[in-house]
C-alpha cells in the first residue's frame, strides 16, 4: 500500500496510457481490502484505459483483477462478465500461458489466498483422491476446452445467482 500510494497521481503526469494502466492495478491490487471502493474505481476505470488503448493483455490482466474484487466487494454478477473478458481475450490474442493463469495455476492462487482455501475446501468435500483425478483430467485439457468448460461453469453460476437473488 506505501508504493502504490502517490503512484496515480505520478503516472497521470506522465502522460502514458500503459503507466496509467499499471498505477491503477497497482493501487486496485494494493487497496482492496482496505479501500474497496477506491479499489473497484481505480481498477474500472484502468480497464477502459486499457480497453481504450487497444491494450487486450492489459485489459486481460485487469478484468481477471477487478473479476476478484467485484466478487468481493462488488457486484458478484458483474465480477462474471469480467472473467469472461479474461478468459475469452487470452487465447484469442494468442496467449496461451496467461490463458492457464487465468483459470487458477500456483501462480495466480499465490496472488489470490482464497483459491486455496477453496481448494482446501474441495479437497475437504471431495476427498484427496477425486480432486487429484479432477486436476489431472483439467491439465490434459487444450486451451479451448478449458474455456469452454469455464464458460459452462460461468454460466451455470450465473444462473444460480439470479435465482438466489430474485
Amino acid at each position: 500500500m506505501a508504493a502504490a500510494t502517490g503512484l496515480i497521481d505520478a503516472a497521470e503526469a506522465t502522460h502514458n496510457p500503459s503507466a496509467l494502466f499499471y498505477a491503477l492495478f497497482a493501487y486496485g491490487f494494493a487497496f482492496g481490502d482496505a479501500d474497496r471502493t477506491g479499489a473497484l474505481e481505480a481498477a474500472r476505470r484502468g480497464l477502459v484505459i486499457a480497453q481504450d488503448s487497444g491494450n487486450r493483455e492489459t485489459e486481460s490482466e485487469l478484468a481477471g483483477a477487478l473479476s476478484r474484487l467485484e466478487a468481493e466487494y462488488g457486484d458478484p454478477l458483474a465480477a462474471f462478465d469480467y472473467f469472461t473478458l479474461a478468459i475469452g481475450n487470452y487465447p484469442d490474442a494468442g496467449n496461451v500461458t496467461l490463458f492457464r493463469g487465468a483459470l487458477a495455476t500456483p501462480l495466480i492462487a499465490a496472488t489470490n489466498p482464497e483459491i486455496s482455501t477453496a481448494v482446501a475446501h474441495l479437497r475437504d468435500v471431495l476427498g484427496d483422491q477425486t480432486c487429484e483425478s479432477l486436476a489431472r483430467r483439467g491439465e490434459s485439457m487444450s486451451p479451448a476446452a478449458m474455456a469452454t468448460y469455464a464458460y459452462g461453469q460461468i454460466d451455470q453460476a450465473r444462473a444460480e445467482l439470479n435465482v438466489v437473488s430474485q
